[in-house]
């Protein structure tokens, strides 16, 4: 397998980064006309925890890590690796060490579409992983890959300098492009919740805010009483 490293790709603009990071995975998403989502298999091995940074992505091999090691060069402050191999696998190409280096460097985090490993310290020393598996099962360094170029993880194309946003419902990427827009649209949609909660709180029901008394009766679902649907009554 032949492969390309390539070096300071553009990069989202850090301002934009940082607003996203204000922001829950399903409120970027929302805010984007719900694209953007990994999957729902890609899950943290730590809870309370949400970053947001921009992309720096991988192609290995399956069983391989060889091109990670490649990868923690190019990476910096403010970076999350991305990491996904030309066909599926769960072995563990990730763990405590690689965590090390990658801290080390300023990196917020790692998505995985492949295993980890060594969850407990990870964990233990901060640094935030999303994986769609744990395993111990350990790699070799034998073939090459790509740093840096477009790579596909569950549908979407994550891009190197596009923003990750990552919680404890999951991963969305934002398209480098379109950073700055979203970060926007999810204030907004934010403000709008914000509104919708102070409603609820008050007893405001949702059949009413939203109008859904007349989505409901368009749709012939009819209001009974216990005794009239059973014929307890009769």
């Amino acid at each position: 397998m032949r492969g390309v490293i390539v070096t300071n790709p553009p990069k989202a603009d850090p301002k934009d980064v940082e607003a996203l990071a204000a922001f829950g995975v399903a409120t970027v998403s929302e805010a984007m006309g719900r694209t953007g989502l990994l999957g729902p298999s890609i899950r943290p091995v730590q809870q309370g925890v949400r970053v947001a940074g921009t992309a720096v992505t991988v192609l290995s091999w399956p069983g391989d890590n060889l091109m990670i090691h490649a990868a923690v060069e190019q990476c910096g402050e403010g970076d999350i690796l991305v990491v996904t191999t030309t066909s599926p696998c769960t072995d563990g190409l990730f763990g405590e060490l690689f965590a090390t280096a990658l801290q080390k460097r300023g990196v917020r985090g790692v998505v995985l579409n492949t295993g980890i490993r060594d969850t407990q310290e990870l964990r233990d020393m901060g640094f935030a992983a999303w994986s769609r598996a744990v395993s111990s099962q350990g790699t070799v360094k034998a073939t090459g890959g790509s740093v840096n170029v477009p790579i596909a993880v569950d549908g979407q194309v994550v891009r190197p300098g596009d923003v990750i946003v990552a919680d404890d419902d999951g991963v969305v990427v934002v398209p480098r492009g379109k950073a700055r827009e979203t970060a926007e649209k999810s204030e907004a949609r934010e403000a709008k919740e914000a509104a919708t909660r102070a409603a609820f709180l008050e007893g405001q029901l949702g059949l009413d805010r939203y109008g859904l008394r007349d989505t409901l009766k368009r749709l012939g679902v009819e209001y009974r009483s216990y005794e009239d649907y059973t014929g307890a009554g009769s």
